[in-house]
């Protein structure tokens, strides 16, 4: 049975509504749209015009340089990071009677896709630092029945993989790698998905590169050939090999697969994206220093961290309140936030608060403690490539304008 009262709600209506704001931007700022320019216009013509819309030339060259930019052994491109960690989970073989342990604090569909195959997710606490899993608590949560540890690398701040690797010990469990954050990321001199992890990455329009939507799936290329099977019904050969000038028509389903490759139009727009990726990257960290400069001495602030043996890939700036030095909430701080026309999101709702997740296993929200508290007081402020120098400006702004209007 579950246990604790409910644990998610919208935010409730305020008795009081946002103040007005001094100084307000006159237009909204949005928290991360797509950076794209005429490169990736001409790109994506010329790929409608190339007359090959699906799994083609432009998929493949996409993979081929994506592996190179990270010196990967190998590369899948695929419509999405979630069908990334669905096929991973499926080519290592995992299936009912499997746990698969991770973290609560991550989007919905790192842990979907462990239902999906029929595992059991086992949540294991964060690190309150760098809010990525903590490997004592994966030591803590792994069973006989443990064959996966999947970490996701949060906000773009990469997992303590040596760390999860010890407490995995000499244990048969395999570790996947959620890597929507962390692109450009880097641990102990390795760029994330430079190894034989299975490493799944996202480029959902708010990525730090973009295809709209998309994904691609790196690691040991034995395990990437299964997977590329997988990831197109089961079949021995994709349309381009069936199609393209010296192909056969003649296919075998070799298992029931899925409907996850990426198409031509998504790669012709990524291999664009992919060649700007110094540009955006080296932007976000000039922006970050700015709002660490701003903040970090604030009493009423908690800034993000990046461990000294890491490259943080900044995905996400994620602000802490310090709730004993404020009078309101991060529910009405991110709508004093609106009210003065700067976006602002939570990432994310931890897993165990959902009611799905909430109900099926009986979690109470305070199981994971770290995530639990982190969550009601974290908020996320807009960081993306576009934002010049006025907006980030804007974005300082405003929020030390509601930390002096709030303050205890």
């Amino acid at each position: 049975m579950p246990r604790g009262p409910p644990a998610i709600s919208a935010p409730a209506l305020l008795a009081e509504a946002p103040s007005t704001a001094r100084n307000r931007r006159s237009e909204f700022l949005l928290f991360s749209p797509p950076c794209i320019g005429e490169e990736e216009v001409v790109e994506v013509v010329a790929a409608l015009r190339s007359g090959w819309l699906s799994t083609g030339p432009r998929t493949k060259r996409f993979e081929a340089e994506f592996m190179a930019r990270l010196g990967s052994p190998g590369a899948l491109a695929l419509n999405s990071c979630t069908a990334g960690l669905h096929t991973a989970l499926i080519t290592l073989g995992i299936g009912r009677g499997d746990e698969v342990v991770t973290t609560p604090l991550t989007f919905a569909s790192s842990v979907n896709v462990i239902e999906h195959v029929g595992a059991r997710p086992v949540l294991a606490d964060v690190e309150p630092e760098t809010l990525t899993l903590s490997a004592a608590a994966v030591e803590a949560a792994i069973t006989p029945r443990t064959r996966v540890v999947l970490v996701v690398h949060y906000a773009g701040h990469p997992a303590d993989l040596d760390a999860i690797q010890t407490a995995i010990g000499g244990r048969d469990i395999a570790v996947v790698e959620d890597a929507a954050h962390g692109l450009s990321a880097s641990y102990k001199g390795r760029l994330v998905g430079s190894g034989t992890n299975l490493t799944a990455f996202s480029f959902y329009a708010t990525k730090n590169i973009t295809t709209g939507e998309g994904g691609m799936l790196t690691g040991d290329p034995a395990l990437l050939d299964r997977a590329r099977v997988v990831s197109l019904h089961g079949l021995s050969g994709d349309a381009w090999q069936r199609y393209g000038r010296g192909g056969s028509w003649y296919y075998e389903v070799q298992e029931p697969g899925f409907k996850y490759n990426m198409s031509d139009l998504q790669a012709a727009l990524g291999l664009a994206q992919l060649r700007k990726l110094d540009r955006f990257q080296a932007r976000r960290r000039e922006v970050v220093a700015e709002y660490t400069r701003a903040f970090r001495d604030e009493p009423a602030l908690e800034v993000p961290v990046a461990r000294s043996e890491v490259e943080h890939a900044w995905q996400l700036y994620i602000l802490r309140l310090r709730s004993t030095a404020l009078r309101i909430g991060r529910d009405r701080f991110i709508e004093e936030l609106t009210a003065r026309n700067i976006g602002a999101s939570v990432h994310f709702i931890p897993i165990h608060l959902h009611p799905y997740y909430r109900n099926k296993y009986g979690y109470s929200p305070t199981d994971y403690p770290v995530t639990y508290e982190s969550y009601g007081r974290m908020l996320s402020l807009p960081l993306h490539a576009g934002l010049n120098d006025q907006d980030v400006a804007d974005v300082i702004d405003a929020v030390l304008d509601i930390v002096r209007e709030f303050r205890r």
